[in-house]
């Protein structure tokens, strides 16, 4: 019997529709039934067409149809997928722009430091509504996919509040492996990694060539490579000071923790502006503006292009496709995943998220047991579990006390805002945000009242350290090739990835 797969926030281009082609690259899912939802209708109609053109063309059983209505896609969906971005651009911006005069400069601001914050409040209450229409009308068994950040805030209150079967998904430990890979020279396929802790602050506790530990020879790696020793240089000092490698990119890193981004002066020494994945202030929400721009002005080039080819081939190396594969046929699919702790990494809160080893069946997931943690990656996590431990509270309580709390000890916004800044920052972002924040609608009046009273505080002025100019569409035209693959990636920086490979190959071969 063919599955149904529903997609809410479908409307975004580089998910929705490599997902699907992952799925009907498998000839057990060819027949799938795919429901596309979203608050968008021009976005939704969009990738409704390019997705009912592309299965057309491949001549499968597959069909798909596009409903503003939630409900009704996720009617009888075996499996749930989310690539929302709950507030959009317009409350993307003011995650970033309201840090900034306090002083927190943030380059991506989407899973922890102020921005993560906020996103989390606004994600929390769109994700509890949704696991409240799974349980309705869903398949009974249905699994619940979650791409959305802040990965682990959200996922925690799916699973412990929202009582959906939850994974979260990131592709930081692949995005970070062909990394090591390239550093040693050392093919992807032939390296045994294991990679353990939060989303985004995963650590390489172990990476193994035939047997052999080759963790003490990645610090060298890193420094010796003509490319990640200017991009890569706030990981590379963690993985000189903790041993480990971690996971995600230089600038998530960087405002994750209170050492890199609290001086402005010291901010570019840390960075490297080649691409804005790299530090760049603000630098997702950029090149966010600029994928949805190149979207809506090229759209009807993607109409004119030959639909590609669902193939093995052509499959990407994204999790939720073979999830899918490994629950309907039993063939086992290994991986990284989000989930609820249970005691997989010992020296971490059982009841938060963590990201760790796994395998999935035709039973569903299981996570392997990791053991403790090294203490300083376990020490790094745990300041970031208990911020997300209060985040998730609020969140989904409306709790400003508590909300106000967990921004007081995020690291970065603690070394850079003290408590009165805090508070009124809180106060300002809760006010600009209000109407994705249904449960904080009794108290942003009051938030509204203090702020007309107080001495403002957030006086700073500027873009912030290392800030872009957003492309126009005519700059952007200039290199259509980059604009479309940029507008396409489901990564955060796939296209970057495979630009940053090209390069260190070219380079190790100029060498040798």
């Amino acid at each position: 019997m063919a599955i149904k797969v529903a997609f809410i926030g479908a409307g975004s281009i580089g998910f929705t529709r490599k997902l699907m082609h992952d799925m009907l690259a498998v000839p057990e899912l060819r027949d799938t039934e795919f429901a596309l939802t979203d608050i968008s209708k021009r976005n939704l109609d969009m990738v409704y067409q390019l997705a009912r053109r592309d299965i057309e063309a491949n001549r499968v059983k597959a069909r798909v149809y596009a409903t503003m209505d939630r409900r009704e896609a996720l009617k009888d969906a075996d499996y749930v997928f989310s690539v929302v971005r709950i507030g959009g651009l317009e409350a993307f911006q003011t995650d970033i722009e309201i840090p900034l005069k306090y002083g927190i400069d943030q380059c991506v601001g989407d899973t922890l430091c102020a921005g993560g914050i906020m996103y989390g409040q606004r994600g929390i209450a769109a994700m509890l509504d949704f696991c409240k229409d799974i349980r309705e009308v869903a398949s009974p068994n249905c699994v619940f996919m979650n791409y959305s950040n802040p990965m682990a805030m959200l996922t925690w209150a799916c699973n412990t509040f929202g009582g959906v079967n939850t994974i979260g998904l990131c592709h930081g430990v692949y995005g970070s492996w062909w990394q090591i890979s390239e550093a040693l020279g050392i093919p992807m396929k032939e390296l045994d990694v294991t990679a353990a802790g939060i989303n985004h602050q995963t650590w390489f506790v172990s990476v193994k060539h035939r047997g052999k530990e080759l963790t003490p020879r990645l610090l060298e790696a890193f420094e010796k490579h003509p490319t990640f020793s200017k991009t890569e240089k706030v990981r590379i000092d963690m993985l000189r000071r903790f041993g480990y490698y971690t996971t995600e990119s230089n600038g998530h890193v960087s405002e994750y923790v209170p050492w890199y981004r609290k001086r402005p002066k010291e901010i570019r020494s840390w960075i490297d502006l080649s691409a804005w994945i790299n530090g760049e202030t603000g630098g997702y929400l950029r090149v966010a503006r600029e994928s949805r721009d190149w979207f809506e002005h090229d759209f009807p080039n993607w109409m004119k292009e030959a639909p590609p080819e669902f193939s093995p081939e052509n499959r990407s190396p994204e999790h939720g496709s073979y999830i899918i594969e490994a629950m309907e046929t039993g063939r086992i699919y290994r991986g990284h995943f989000n989930r609820v702790n249970g005691g997989c990494i010992t020296n971490l809160p059982p009841d938060c998220v963590v990201e760790a080893p796994g395998y999935v069946d035709r039973t569903g997931l299981h996570l392997i047991d990791v053991g403790d943690l090294p203490l300083a990656c376990a020490a790094t996590c745990n300041a970031s579990v208990q911020v997300q431990r209060m985040a998730v509270h609020a969140g989904v309580n409306g709790d400003i006390d508590l909300l106000k709390q967990a921004m007081l000890h995020d690291p970065l916004t603690a070394a850079v805002a003290n408590p009165p800044e805090i508070w009124q920052m809180v106060d300002e972002m809760l006010v600009a945000q209000a109407k994705w924040l249904p449960q904080y609608k009794k108290e942003i009046p009051k938030a509204k009242k203090r702020l007309a009273t107080e001495k403002p505080l957030g006086t700073k002025t500027g873009s912030g350290a290392a800030r872009l100019k957003v492309k126009t569409v005519a700059d952007m035209e200039r290199n259509a090739k980059a604009a479309r693959e940029s507008a396409a990636a489901t990564d955060k920086a796939q296209a970057l990835r495979k630009k940053q490979a090209s390069k260190a190959r070219k380079k190790t071969k100029a060498k040798s």
